[in-house]
């Protein structure tokens, strides 16, 4: 293969590569501008020899990352992503991508365009770094598969990383904030699933697939087999654990077995007065009178109401998850033990996510040897 570049301005230079004949006999060449050095221009015309020779050259095509990240979404969604991380999928290309990187052909994307729209979403103050690194994801994900294809030959975005997310992004309740929402929940209808989210941390989704079958009351354990996800094009729907260690068995602690205990007398004692007779192993914990699941959407909407109206902290429910971490980490278990009671696919997710409150923990056990020897 030949090649040969030409300058057209101070700093603007086309390349000139032959790439041979066609089927027919007809020679082919491609002509491609880029701006910079001549040294550069050199750099470039070598890797464009190098990657057609090597069978790593793709067509060219005028394909925008918008129309891209859209084909790309339907075919994920319909071989490998369930319905719920589709739908979240689509509002991040479309809320964060599309409006500032959705006009750029494909091939023209380079590592500047990505850090310069991480800014751009910054600057708008409206968005977190943990939702821009959400986004960033996606777009490396899908760049991803763009390289598989052949569509380009290389991910700008596996060169530029996301903003840092700071600590005060997770928001955790302490101990005196978990005994206030506790003591001002007791009489709502959602008291027994706070309990039970700050006792084990397990997400949403999975609370809401709880089924009488998967607790052993006499044992103090529960077990999360399935969770249940709501999304606009399917409704609500039943779906596995992500993952092998989604799957897992929790201990949970006295107090919250004897509210479970309540709280199953009170399902059978309004089951009997309606004539509905004992509860089946399949209903759900938190479901209808009837057994059934209930939208995972209630609850949010029930926290946001009862925390407004009785002036607790102004946390999402996810607070839940993340303050029963914070508790672990506080009492001095080790990252794989946190891992396994939330579900994360290894110790690394979690010391990604709680890793400033291991750093307290660890001083903590410094202090504790320190008191020991002296």
């Amino acid at each position: 293969m030949k090649g040969n570049l030409t300058r057209r301005g101070e700093s603007s230079w086309r390349l000139k590569i032959d790439i041979g004949r066609d089927a027919a006999g007809k020679r082919q060449i491609r002509y491609m501008t880029v701006r910079g050095t001549r040294k550069q221009a050199q750099a470039e015309l070598a890797r464009l020899v190098a990657a057609h020779d090597e069978g790593r050259l793709v067509e060219p095509t005028k394909v925008t990352i918008g129309d891209y990240m859209r084909s790309w979404l339907d075919t994920a969604a319909t071989l490998s992503l369930s319905p719920k991380t589709a739908e979240r999928y689509r509002q991040l290309i479309e809320r964060q991508i599309v409006p500032y990187l959705g006009s750029m052909p494909l091939q023209k994307l380079k590592p500047v365009h990505i850090a310069n729209w991480h800014a751009a979403l910054l600057k708008t103050g409206t968005l977190s770094a943990r939702t821009i690194g959400h986004a960033h994801r996606v777009l490396h994900k899908a760049l991803a598969d763009a390289v598989r294809h052949e569509l380009v030959t290389r991910n700008p975005a596996s060169v530029v990383s996301p903003p840092k997310v700071m600590t005060g992004e997770v928001a955790i309740l302490n101990a005196g904030q978990v005994k206030a929402v506790l003591a001002a929940m007791r009489d709502t209808v959602i008291y027994p699933q706070v309990v039970v989210l700050l006792s084990t941390g397990i997400r949403r989704g999975e609370i809401a697939g709880l089924q009488w079958a998967d607790l052993d009351l006499d044992a103090g354990k529960l077990r999360i087999e399935r969770a249940i996800e709501k999304t606009k094009a399917h409704g609500l729907r039943i779906k596995q654990p992500k993952t092998k260690h989604g799957r897992r068995s929790i201990a949970l602690p006295a107090s919250a077995v004897d509210i479970l205990k309540a709280h199953r007398k009170a399902q059978l004692e309004l089951r009997v007065q309606l004539g509905l007779g004992k509860l089946l192993p399949d209903a759900f914990v938190f479901g209808t009178i009837e057994g059934q699941p209930r939208d995972p959407d209630r609850l949010t909407q029930d926290w946001k109401r009862f925390t407004a109206a009785r002036g607790l902290p102004r946390v999402t429910l996810h607070a839940l998850r993340h303050s029963h971490a914070s508790a672990l980490i506080a009492a001095g278990a080790d990252p794989v033990t946190v891992s396994r009671r939330l579900g994360h696919g290894s110790p690394v997710i979690t010391m990604a996510v709680y890793a400033h409150l291991f750093d307290r923990s660890d001083e903590a056990a410094a202090k504790a040897i320190d008191a020991l020897i002296k």
